[in-house]
């Protein structure tokens, strides 16, 4: 019996992850559909691709680069200085969809990611859709 090739292969080692992530980010820089969240992001987004890459490498079944670095990701808890509601996950979302989309990893591992990173964006959400902080005004 063999197993189901992990993500991390699908989408073609290091360098798809690579790309992915900056396809990903390229979207967030760019589309008006993600001003929201790219203004959660500081000026440069270097730092934030490479982490996003070291992170998803290990988390699709790659190296551990991300823990090797810093440690369990505690995601939820590294995200909680930043206010996340339904509209900045859903605009996490549109890139990460756009990019996988682009992606020429097999449909059936797209779907599966789609599913993997809508149900983590939505575990990031930590203020309820009605609250507006002053400068969102």
């Amino acid at each position: 019996m063999t197993s189901p090739t992990p993500p991390f292969d699908a989408l073609g080692g290091e360098s798809g992850i690579r790309v992915l992530v900056d396809r990903f980010y390229d979207l967030m820089e760019t589309a008006p559909e993600a001003a929201t969240i790219r203004r959660l992001h500081a000026a440069s987004l270097k730092r934030s691709r490479e982490k996003l890459f070291e992170y998803l490498t290990g988390w699709s079944g790659g190296p551990p680069l991300y823990e090797s670095k810093y440690g369990h990701p505690r995601l939820r808890a590294r995200h909680l200085p930043f206010p996340i509601a339904s509209r900045e996950r859903d605009e996490w979302l549109w890139c990460m969809d756009r990019a996988l989309a682009e992606h020429p990893a097999p449909d059936a591992v797209k779907a599966f990611l789609q599913d993997r990173f809508a149900a983590l964006a939505d575990h990031m959400r930590n203020r309820p859709d009605d609250v507006v902080f002053p400068d969102e005004t």
